[in-house]
């Protein structure tokens, strides 16, 4: 199956790696959403290993999940306080649970992973359907810079040692904003793929699905700490709500 089509590939194929070192600290994240969720339920999407979910459970909220992937929920109830978590096993776009909300959040640039504009467009809409009134979706990701997409399709060399080397490689298709990056390793086993695929979006983008989809955006920032956003910034974080 196509890296386009299957929203469980990501997981089964970066499940075990995916809490490795070098991943951003999840503190400052769960710092800005605590306030917002207004002592909640909250629902993360995408909620992978629970990075995000377990330690704002820990404050006493209650935090459900979904997750295309059972490989990540498998890591999530390994750790401490994951074996309780409701996690829903289906396409994030699609927002399978009930509710309603108080919020709903989405990181990490997850938003993305849904390769296709409509199935972004859906995600908003269930999303607004399982808000409460005044409710708030939260959205992490960067901002793309044309700049950079030259620079990505070179080859980069990401390790290389007596046993192995490994290489990442990407195809931007500029026209649909997706991009397909595979990592490739070499070893004494042979050759060994792992291949992503997203579909960037610029803010405005963002916003206008949230309009379609009934929110409006209430806060802007560069990053978890709320420095103001603004044509340098690298990154947002939206906060939109219903209306």
């Amino acid at each position: 199956m196509s890296v386009f089509d299957d929203p469980g590939l990501f997981g089964r194929l970066w499940a075990a790696t995916y809490d490795g070192p070098g991943n951003p600290d999840p503190s400052p994240a769960v710092d800005f959403l605590a306030p917002l969720a207004d002592g909640g339920p909250v629902l993360e999407l995408a909620v992978g290993t629970g990075r995000v979910a377990l330690p704002l459970a820990a404050r006493g909220l209650a935090v459900e999940g979904v997750e295309a992937s059972p490989e990540m929920v498998a890591q999530l109830r390994a750790k401490r306080g994951g074996e309780h978590m409701p996690v829903t096993i289906g396409d994030m776009a699609d927002v399978p649970v009930a509710g309603p909300y108080r919020l709903v959040f989405l990181v990490f640039n997850t938003l993305f992973n849904l390769v296709d504009a409509e199935r972004q467009a859906a995600c908003f809409r269930n999303v607004a359907r399982v808000l409460t009134p005044g409710g708030a979706f939260v959205v992490e990701t960067y901002v793309p810079d044309p700049a950079d997409f030259d620079r990505d399709e070179q080859v980069q060399v990401r390790e290389v040692t007596e046993d192995s080397a490994t290489i990442r490689l990407h195809r931007y298709d500029r026209a649909a904003q997706t991009f397909v990056r595979q990592t490739v390793t070499f070893d004494a086993d042979g050759v060994h793929l792992r291949p992503f695929a997203m579909r960037y979006a610029w803010p405005e983008q963002i916003d206008e699905m949230a309009e379609r989809a009934g929110l409006r955006l209430a806060e802007r920032y560069a990053d978890w700490d709320r420095t103001p956003f603004d044509a340098d910034s690298r990154a947002h974080i939206s906060v939109y709500r219903t209306r």
